[in-house]
């Protein structure tokens, strides 16, 4: 017999089991704790409950540890790809040469677009903003892909789950063009799923589109360090719609839409915009000290974590990743400047110290992609291509799962108890 936790309730002692996992925190199989005790636990906001089992992704926020099936992010975004990431992510291992080779090929050959989806895209208004495109998209891709959504079927998932992959960087740069009044781009099957997504974005038809390496790169890294974090806001949302039995394209909207809230997915943009409002380096002082005054509404943006209780695991990469775009495409920007002696001035105060306000990935990825070209809007919707990969593999996780089943949340009751009908001539 394992480890017991025992409970009082109402002068009657019960035990729940201790599950261990391979590392990390032990958990409290509280699963009948209602049946036993009819009381629920009460835990808004889940940050003390165990949704799921999972063998995907552990964090550990306290050491700055995050790991896709055991390797540290770090070794992944120095050494992998964003496609060798998500065979991993997707299959428990890294691929062979071969089977990397096989999953590239499968995943350039499901880019395209159904074609009347382009009469889709212009159904919305041209300023729309490009994640109520991609909710909106995603969500019809189950009108179209009927042969794929039998979610029983392992050969439909893994179908399924390509596709999303695979269309996502097309999605995305057409929410793009839409929005600024350029043709689609096609996909090139001979460009890396980066490269592609670059030259569909800021390609033209009236002339050749140059991939920068250095950008391609860093693109690819900021894929890498997006494309899945454990059970945030979004993936538990996947999770709950899947829980259903909905379709993947609905389960994948569905995430969308929630990373479209700015506490979650918005997080660059906002930091990227607390970046122009400082300016110049010589005003961070006064900003820093207006961070400090509780009574003052500005906040440092892109520092602390709500999981990482020491420094971004994910950010390390991206510091590194901003020298090497600025130096590629020869950018003199002075909200970089600003951003690093921000960043040295908040890693030296010990009132930052103490907080363990530390930068985060939010606070350089939103650097990178405005060097590179990308309006604020498209920040979002870039998060999500990246964390589609997460969710799928999250989603078929979830669905092989034995112990599955629909999410149900319980909650405490406080509105009124039972009254009787008044009719409306009596009140």
């Amino acid at each position: 017999m394992g480890d017991q936790v025992k409970l009082n309730a109402g002068g009657t002692e019960f035990d729940y089991p201790v599950l261990k996992g391979s590392v990390g925190p032990d958990v409290i199989d509280i699963r009948k704790l209602y049946a036993q005790t009819g009381k629920f636990t009460y835990d808004p906001g889940f940050t003390s409950t165990a949704s799921c089992e999972s063998a995907l992704t552990y964090i550990d926020g306290d050491e700055g540890v995050l790991l896709h099936r055991g390797y540290p992010i770090g070794q992944l975004a120095e050494n992998s790809s964003f496609m060798e990431t998500s065979y991993l992510l997707l299959n428990g291992e890294l691929p062979s040469a071969d089977e990397l080779a096989t999953f590239e090929n499968t995943i350039t050959r499901h880019t395209m677009l159904h074609e009347q989806l382009a009469n889709f895209y212009r159904g919305f208004r041209r300023d729309a903003h490009p994640m109520a495109i991609m909710c909106g998209v995603v969500g019809a891709l189950s009108a179209f892909y009927h042969d794929s959504t039998d979610i029983s079927d392992p050969e439909h998932r893994k179908i399924s789950s390509h596709r999303l992959i695979a269309k996502m960087p097309t999605i995305a740069a057409a929410a793009y063009k839409y929005s600024v009044g350029q043709p689609f781009v096609y996909p090139d099957n001979k460009l890396s799923y980066t490269g592609n997504f670059l030259r569909m974005t800021f390609g033209v038809p009236a002339e050749e589109y140059e991939v920068v390496p250095a950008v391609e790169k860093a693109m690819d890294r900021i894929f890498i360090l997006h494309a899945d974090h454990e059970q945030n806001a979004s993936t538990s949302t996947v999770r709950l719609a899947g829980s259903s039995g909905a379709n993947p394209f609905a389960c994948i909207a569905a995430g969308i839409a929630c990373l479209w809230g700015p506490a979650h997915g918005g997080a660059n943009e906002a930091a990227l915009n607390m970046l122009k409002e400082i300016g110049t380096p010589d005003k961070i002082p006064h900003y820093i000290e207006r961070a400090k005054d509780k009574n003052d509404p500005f906040r440092l943006m892109g520092f602390g974590h709500r999981v990482y209780k020491n420094y971004d695991p994910r950010a390390t990469v991206m510091q590194k990743t901003v020298r090497e775009v600025f130096d590629a495409l020869k950018v003199t920007d002075p909200l970089f400047e600003t951003a690093l002696r921000l960043e040295e001035i908040a890693l030296n105060d010990p009132y930052f110290v103490e907080k363990k306000l530390f930068p985060n990935v939010d606070f350089y990825s939103g650097i990178i992609l405005s060097a590179i070209g990308f309006p604020t809007t498209m920040f979002t919707a870039l998060f999500a291509l990246a964390r589609t990969v997460g969710w799928v593999a999250q989603w078929n996780e979830m669905i092989s799962d034995p112990g599955q089943k629909i999410g149900r949340p319980r909650q405490l009751y406080t509105g009124p108890t039972q009254r009787d009908f008044v009719p409306i001539g009596q009140r």
